[in-house]
């Protein structure tokens, strides 16, 4: 597949920007939106410019993660939690997640940071987890060597352990008390514990591992839907939304996490139809995905039914104007894939 690079220089920070949309190509399949969209909103879905809105946001978030851990004694252990987190491949899909719902709200994007970035030390610590060889067994991440192939297999789960407490004391230590309040910040906190906890990505990732047939779907719903659930939850957190808001976050975030995935494969059995793979990549050890369990087309059909619920959600959140085209334009980009990034890589 083809697409023009994207170059990730910091831009000036733009709201709602707009250009006439370049479809995806014939060699680009195609997921079909159906269910209740507004078309007011759909058109100028079609229309933002989300490539800089993403890529802007890149450079800000690149920026305070850099601030967020910087080197200390014992060196090594930074230097392998710095290799994750600041890799250049990174779509910092999670950060900008968030801050998109907490301007949704009419949040502040300076109150939303250290929360996005926190939710990106977290997101860097479950793939080193998941790559090691007693999971994933994956070699490469972001593209570039797994953070194990490079530190070792010991240095890589303590880079992986001390990344999740450094995001919660960051949410705490610079998360503006003037800007949100501490009721607000606990909240954040237990949500990102609970998305990473027993019953959530790590339950993805045991069933992943050790499940049947008949837990594959809940297996990925926690496995992929649950970082951009957790993701889309925190910005509204912030923002201090209604708890019927906040639900609606909840399921559109899981959607669009899911989709993301679903997607994934089915470019992936595309590129093995054409001869193009990745050899360096261990599938053995890796779980089941949509092709692999139901087909290809039932797989596109998962897709569209998830992108229509995905929209469906933010239905409700009209009254924002404008400020939702952000998350509707993440649908599409997440079944579409209309860009990518310079040194894209799948996470």
């Amino acid at each position: 597949m083809v697409f023009s690079a994207l170059s990730l220089s910091p831009l000036p920070c733009p709201r709602l920007r707009y250009h006439p949309r370049t479809r995806p190509s014939a060699a680009q399949f195609s997921v079909r939106c159906s269910g209740s969209v507004s078309p007011t909103i759909q058109s100028k879905s079609a229309l933002f410019d989300l490539k800089t809105y993403w890529t802007t946001l890149i450079g800000e978030i690149n920026q305070k993660l850099e601030e967020a851990i910087a080197v200390q004694y014992p060196q090594q252990i930074y230097e392998a939690m710095r290799y994750s987190v600041l890799a250049k491949g990174a779509k910092r899909a999670p950060p900008v997640m968030c801050v998109a719902a907490c301007e949704l709200l009419g949040g502040s994007r300076v109150a939303a940071f250290p929360t996005a970035c926190a939710l990106e030390m977290v997101h860097a610590a479950s793939l080193i987890h998941d790559d090691l060889p007693c999971m994933d067994d994956d070699p490469s991440r972001r593209g570039q060597p797994s953070n194990h192939t490079v530190y070792g297999i010991d240095m890589a789960i303590l880079a992986g352990d001390a990344l999740f407490p450094l995001g919660f004391r960051h949410i705490v230590s610079h998360t503006p008390p003037d800007l949100v309040p501490e009721h607000r910040i606990l909240r954040v906190i237990a949500e990102i514990a609970r998305a990473v906890g027993s019953t959530g990505m790590a339950a993805g990732q045991f069933l992943d591992l050790e499940g049947g047939p008949e837990s594959f779907r809940f297996a990925q719903e926690k496995k992929f839907g649950e970082m951009a659930e957790c993701s889309a939850v925190c910005g509204g957190l912030i923002a201090g939304a209604e708890d019927e808001e906040i639900q609606r976050l909840r399921r559109y975030g899981k959607a669009v996490g899911v989709l993301y995935q679903v997607v994934d494969d089915i470019l992936e059995e595309k590129r093995k139809e054409r001869g193009v793979t990745e050899p360096e990549k261990n599938k053995a050890k890796r779980g089941k995905s949509y092709v692999q369990v139901y087909g290809i087309e039932k797989a596109l059909e998962v897709a569209e039914e998830l992108r229509a619920k995905a929209k469906r959600e933010l239905d409700g959140f009209e009254k924002y104007g404008d400020t939702v085209i952000p998350l509707y334009s993440f649908v599409d980009y997440a079944a579409d894939r209309g860009f990518i990034f310079g040194g894209e890589s799948s996470s």
